[in-house]
Parts: C-alpha cells; sequence; structure tokens
C-alpha cells in the first residue's frame, strides 16, 4: 500500500515571485519523500539534484496549473513554485527535450534574507532570453540548447546532475549528488511505468503525474485565483483581468457550439481565434535552421495556411498563446526531435526535428494566467531567416 506523504501547513513559507531562495539538502528532501520519492503526489525528479545547495529566485508560485493531459482546464497545485532558470534537462527520461519548468514543493526550500551576496552560477533561463538576443555561447564556440550540458564543464559524478540548461562560459558547475547517499536510487526508480503492452519503455516524471499532483479543479469563478496571481507577484492586477476576461469569453464559446453555426460567434472559437482549413496532407518548409540563427516567426495567416483542421501540421499543434508572437524576431535556441507524451509516458520521436526558440514562451495570457510557462515548438515552415542586424 502507496502512502501519500503531505507537508505540514505549518512549515509553508509564504513565497512570492522574486523571492530567493535555498535548495535544501538531499537529506533534508529524502525525509519529506513517500516511498515512490513524492511528496504531495508530486515526483522529485533526478535533474533536480544539481540544484541542492543552490540559491535561485521564485519566478512564480505554482498555485495552479493548466491541464495539458485530461484537457480539464485549470486545476489547484498546494504549497509549490517554479525557479528561475530550473528546467528539467531530461538526463534521466530518455533525453526529453520539452524542458518544464520544475515545480519545486515549499518543503524542499528554505527562505534566504535578501543583500547576501548572489551565489555563483545561478541559472539563467535561456528560454526566457529577450527575443532577438544572442543565444548564451559556450567555452567550445557552440551554442547552449536546452537540456544539452557544456562539454566543456565535466559533469557531476551520478546521473541527474548535469549542468542545468542556460549555463554559460563562466558559470560555476552546479554541486553533484553525494556519493553513497539513498536519495539517487529512490529518484531512479521513480522515472519509469510499467512498460506498454509491446515491451516499449515508458517515462514517469513531472508531467506525467500531475493530475496527482493536481488533484482537484479549480473553477474559472473562484476569485481567489486572481487575487493570488496578484498578491504573489505573478502577474499585474491588468494583466490577471484580461486574462480573466479572455476565460469568461472562451467559457462562452466553448458552450456556443452546442447552437446552431448561425447564431455563433466565429464559430465558436476560442480568442486568438485559430483555425485551420486544410484536409489531407499538410505542407513541409524544411530550413535546416541551426542554433543562433536568427528568425521571424511568420504572420497568422501564413501559418493558419499550413494547418488541417485539427490546427496541425504533420501532428504538431499550434495554439492560441502561439499567435501572440507572430511576426516577432528571435534566435533559434535548439532543435528538438524527442519528448514525453504525458498522457502515456511514451517518447515520442519526431520524424522531422521542431524548433525552439529564445524569448519564447507561453505567458499565461489567453489560459487564464496559468504559470506553467511551457516552451513552445516551432515548425520551420511557420518562420523565415531573416538577415543579421549591421
Amino acid at each position: 500500500m502507496t502512502v501519500t506523504r503531505t507537508a505540514p501547513d505549518a512549515g509553508a513559507l509564504g513565497l512570492r515571485a522574486g523571492d530567493l531562495v535555498e535548495v535544501r539538502g538531499e537529506a533534508e528532501i529524502l525525509a519529506t519523500l513517500d516511498e515512490r520519492g513524492e511528496l504531495e503526489g508530486l515526483p522529485f525528479m533526478p535533474e533536480m539534484l544539481a540544484y541542492c545547495g543552490r540559491r535561485l529566485t521564485v519566478h512564480k508560485v505554482a498555485h495552479k496549473v493548466c491541464d495539458t493531459i485530461g484537457r480539464s482546464g485549470m486545476r489547484r497545485m498546494e504549497r509549490a513554485v517554479h525557479l528561475t532558470g530550473a528546467r528539467c534537462d531530461g538526463g534521466a527520461h530518455g533525453g526529453c527535450q520539452t524542458a518544464c519548468l520544475m515545480y519545486w514543493k515549499e518543503a524542499w526550500l528554505k527562505r534566504v534574507e535578501p543583500g547576501g551576496p548572489p551565489e555563483r552560477g545561478t541559472p539563467a533561463d535561456p528560454a526566457a532570453a529577450p527575443p532577438g538576443a544572442a543565444v548564451p555561447e559556450r567555452r567550445d564556440g557552440s551554442f547552449a540548447a536546452l537540456g544539452a550540458p557544456d562539454p566543456a564543464v565535466p559533469p557531476g559524478p551520478a546521473p541527474g546532475s548535469a549542468v542545468p540548461p542556460g549555463s554559460v562560459s563562466g558559470s560555476a558547475v552546479p554541486p553533484g549528488p553525494a556519493p553513497g547517499r539513498r536519495l539517487l536510487p529512490l529518484i531512479e526508480a521513480a522515472t519509469r511505468k510499467e512498460p506498454g503492452p509491446d515491451g516499449e519503455e515508458r517515462f514517469s516524471c513531472q508531467g506525467t503525474e500531475m493530475l496527482r499532483a493536481a488533484p482537484s479543479c479549480l473553477p474559472l469563478k473562484d476569485v481567489r485565483q486572481y487575487v493570488m496571481d496578484v498578491r504573489t507577484g505573478n502577474a499585474g492586477p491588468l494583466f490577471v483581468l484580461r486574462a480573466l476576461l479572455i476565460g469568461l469569453f472562451n467559457r462562452v464559446q466553448d458552450r456556443s457550439r452546442r447552437l446552431p453555426g448561425w447564431l455563433r460567434f466565429r464559430n465558436g472559437m476560442r480568442w486568438g481565434f485559430v483555425a485551420g482549413r486544410l484536409t489531407g496532407p499538410t505542407p513541409d518548409g524544411a530550413l535546416g535552421l541551426r542554433p543562433g540563427e536568427l528568425v521571424r516567426i511568420k504572420s497568422k495567416a501564413e501559418i493558419l495556411a499550413t494547418l488541417n483542421q485539427d490546427r496541425l501540421n504533420r501532428g504538431m499543434g499550434f495554439d492560441e498563446e502561439m499567435s501572440r508572437y507572430c511576426g516577432r524576431t528571435a534566435r533559434v535556441l535548439s532543435r528538438v526531435d524527442r519528448c514525453i507524451d504525458e498522457r502515456t509516458g511514451r517518447m515520442l520521436t519526431m520524424k522531422s526535428p521542431c524548433i525552439v526558440l529564445a524569448g519564447i514562451v507561453c505567458a499565461g495570457a489567453y489560459t487564464v494566467s496559468c504559470p506553467r510557462a511551457f516552451i513552445p515548438f516551432w515548425r520551420e515552415i511557420w518562420l523565415e531567416r531573416v538577415e543579421e542586424p549591421a
């Protein structure tokens, strides 16, 4: 019988965006975990070990999360935050390149008073770099990509201790896991599910277990979430108000699809109004982009012309949040060809790689201020090269 461990409310830190925290040591974190390596259903993953003992700032408070598995809307998360730059490098999960912003329970952190000297090697989030900014260059002259350790920096002494995404020239190597401890075997074993019917390897991570970590739905009408967004510094009042109004609009649009077509507004589409029209195969447009190249995201009309009626181009989706960046210029951060399917835990291998762009993340503007900060994948046909500025 598995018992889910719950963090006591008395230990709540009441964190806000921008607060400085230190990730607790392995022994302290181990004491919070159940036999599955979880706290309140949320796994502590091997990729997180590299941050033990490090100081980072709170990016956002993860009091809610969008459901990308069952599409049930927003779900409630308790006592968790996202830390700036702390994205999963996939090292213990088959090289998955989704680069999720990891969840940290408050029990795994301790508050650090401001004013102390900053710790060397605090990671920067390469996906959050300003659009058009140069991708960090490594000592070997290559460009840093999400989930790819710097070959000039010796790796830690055990799996899960790879250099975090965004490590740049001159940054300190994060402390590796201490030898001989009990935490790594526990959480490494938890990275795999039972194999599929055909014996296919299946993975378990924070993304695949999100419905257990956030078991209750968060209704749109629950105004406390919007107060929490502002109070924690996740977003400003105007951003939250706009996201709420868009959420209400989307709710009306969803229900309007039951009505006759002539009574619907724009056929019941959600705000952002993304609709593909193609039937049959969708077009390809390989550019052979490499990390560091400067590109422009094509116009929305140009991208919609490549989508089928399910808003897919060769199986890759384009959504309303992505449409906000149409016309923007950004640098290629990495090429992606592997990611875990959160519904099944299977590793998906793409026939043609997708592109990750620096500075382009889901801001939650159309998803009720969700703080999850997903990194979108872009088909090359949705992009075009631009000349480097003089």
